[in-house]
């Protein structure tokens, strides 16, 4: 059989320098190997139940995402995923569903939000952090809907950037945006903007 920590080692770096203690209990593995992997230095841990390779750079997102599997880059954290602001979150921002604890992310300065039950699923997909790891993320045409709803408090020039990127990108759905705008009321927020834009 295979030693433990090799088979660890290997898992972390098909996992781009990253390993999580779930990821070792699923393959059956004891955890004490993982602190044996720490101290003699070849892994680092980088939050509870993340384990990183000393070489790789520590990933905040997916730290974050792993902590609260719940929890979906949304709003302006999205936007800039999806590279449709050229400003960088000083906080990141999570939805998560109607009734969640978030006092532990806001605890790691998330500014969180919900979302009730039969819309919380609505536009979720995946994305990679500039780290290189995945993380759950609103799709863009959700991302817009929640920027446009009032209890946001967007800033109105971040706001307009990311529509106007967004209308110009090849890869857009504007019948998909449409049908989500009517599903969370912003239609005639969002209106004005289409009607300039294309």
């Amino acid at each position: 059989m295979m030693d433990y920590t090799k088979k660890i080692l290997e898992m972390t770096s098909e996992n781009n320098g990253y390993i999580t203690s779930l990821q070792v209990t699923n393959e059956h593995i004891p955890r004490v190997y993982l602190k044996l992997l720490v101290d003699s230095g070849l892994l680092e841990q980088s939050a509870r139940g993340v384990y990183i390779s000393p070489s790789v750079f520590d990933d905040e997102m997916f730290n974050l995402q792993n902590r609260f599997k719940k929890g979906v880059f949304s709003h302006e954290t999205a936007l800039f995923l999806y590279d449709l602001t050229d400003r960088t979150p000083v906080r990141y921002k999570m939805t998560f569903p109607a009734g969640y604890n978030t006092t532990s992310a806001k605890n790691e300065n998330v500014i969180t939000y919900y979302s009730i039950k039969d819309r919380y699923e609505v536009g979720i997909t995946t994305m990679t952090t500039p780290c290189g790891s995945e993380v759950r993320v609103y799709n863009k045409e959700r991302t817009l809907c929640d920027l446009l709803q009032k209890r946001s408090n967007t800033d109105l020039q971040v706001l307009t950037q990311a529509i106007k990127q967004y209308t110009q990108q090849i890869k857009k759905d504007i019948p998909l945006l449409s049908e989500y705008a009517k599903l969370f009321k912003v239609e005639k927020r969002l209106r004005p903007y289409l009607e300039v834009l294309l």
